[in-house]
């Protein structure tokens, strides 16, 4: 038996929890699991309108998200944005041992400051649960210590410097999971080569196929899929090992196959476009001009 449930508000979160519901601020709650009883019954997914960092230290697995379980044996963080999904089993074992801690904060918390506009920048948020943060003793405590100061911010009554003091806290916090996460990526590097060379394979034999025109372009998307990472995560592994993202490998290859096709072809401009998968020859102008500083004529005739 599966249920959904969708966590509109704060409040919601502490009901589904089961903690006390005297809510010290609407928009923004501190849980301790070490007080948390789950009660699951089936399969669960849950969904919620607010932000949400987790960091769990569970004596086994029960949570799934895309299918894959999440490994909270060790103490993982995630990081989800509102509307993903998470989903969780039921287990018929003794009840699990859970520590660790959770932030959640509603998007309207920040909407009116300086953070409303850098969360773009924290690309982890749209990393599937299979890509969490894996973190040292040291890295642990640095972000628990970070959550307490916000902590204890919530415990002063609240007045006119109390959203900025807990803005500029939960900034900090998503500072260094930036760090560690830039850590992790830097720590996989043996990982992340291989995946660098697949991409280079995919996208070198995607650029040869014969049927280009009807397949399109390759995205970000068809590029992840392939690798089994989300888009955002391999955006992000390919800026730190090639200086170029996802979608900056694809426009560079494009690039290289277009540069061989027209110094040793005679197919006209519109051909080509069409030949790797434009359904515009303006678009390809456009693109080409802007990579190389020439028109693909101008090149042809260098």
């Amino acid at each position: 038996m599966s249920t959904f449930i969708h966590l509109q508000t704060i409040p919601d979160l502490l009901k589904f929890f089961r903690l006390d519901q005297s809510v010290r601020h609407p928009l923004i709650a501190i849980v301790d699991f070490s007080q948390v009883q789950e009660e699951i019954n089936g399969v669960t997914r849950l969904s919620a309108d607010f932000y949400s960092l987790i960091l769990k230290n569970y004596n086994r697995n029960n949570v799934r998200y895309g299918r894959k379980l999440v490994d909270f044996t060790n103490g993982s963080l995630i990081c989800m944005a509102p509307n993903q999904i998470i989903e969780m089993d039921s287990d018929t074992e003794a009840p699990a041992e859970m520590s660790g801690w959770g932030l959640f904060f509603h998007p309207d918390l920040i909407r009116a400051t300086f953070l409303h506009d850098k969360m773009s920048e924290y690309s982890f948020f749209s990393y599937e649960m299979s890509e969490a943060l894996h973190i040292s003793e040291k890295e642990k405590q640095v972000l628990y210590n970070a959550v307490q100061k916000i902590e204890a911010e919530l415990q002063e009554n609240i007045d006119v410097y109390s959203q900025g003091i807990i803005v500029s806290g939960i900034e900090m916090l998503l500072n260094y999971c930036a760090r560690f996460y830039g850590r992790q990526f830097i720590t996989r590097k043996q990982s992340n080569n291989t995946v660098v060379a697949q991409i280079g394979k995919l996208l070198g034999d995607y650029f040869k196929r014969d049927d280009i025109a009807e397949r399109g372009l390759p995205t970000v998307k068809y590029l992840a899929e392939q690798v089994y990472l989300s888009p955002g995560y391999l955006s992000d592994l390919l800026k730190k090992e090639t200086g170029k993202n996802t979608q900056e490998q694809i426009h560079f290859y494009l690039i290289e196959e277009a540069k061989n096709i027209l110094l040793n072809t005679n197919q006209s401009v519109g051909e080509i476009a069409y030949r790797l998968g434009f359904e515009y020859p303006q678009y390809f102008n456009k693109l080409f001009k802007q990579k190389t500083g020439k028109t693909p004529v101008e090149f042809r005739n260098m």
